[in-house]
């Protein structure tokens, strides 16, 4: 039986990086990645979904939309929700080679 790796697997079944398809996997999977994130968070600070969307103003519903990537959730709400943890966030820009076509 021949073994395969992920990255080969995902070239396979998506496509290269670069694709359309590939592209959108990856993205969904960084935004999972963060709800998941959040919520670990949210649980190790002993905070309902009600009490996190308090401090942050807005409902309980709204949080689990986002822990559950089920919803959209602003750039400024994800903030907000970042300071209610008390969490420090940064971001990492990557350039990509850019041509206008």
């Amino acid at each position: 039986m021949k073994s395969i790796t992920l990255s080969e697997l995902k070239d396979k079944t998506l496509g290269k990086v670069g694709t359309p398809k590939r592209d959108k996997y990856e993205q969904e999977l960084r935004v999972e990645i963060l709800a998941e994130q959040i919520k670990q968070l949210r649980i190790e600070r002993n905070l309902t979904q009600e009490q996190l969307g308090e401090l942050v103003g807005v409902q309980r519903a709204q949080i689990s939309k986002m822990e559950n990537n089920t919803g959209n959730v602003t750039v400024a709400t994800l903030m907000k929700i970042f300071g209610a943890l008390k969490v420090k966030v940064t971001f990492e820009i990557e350039k990509e080679q850019f041509e206008l076509t």
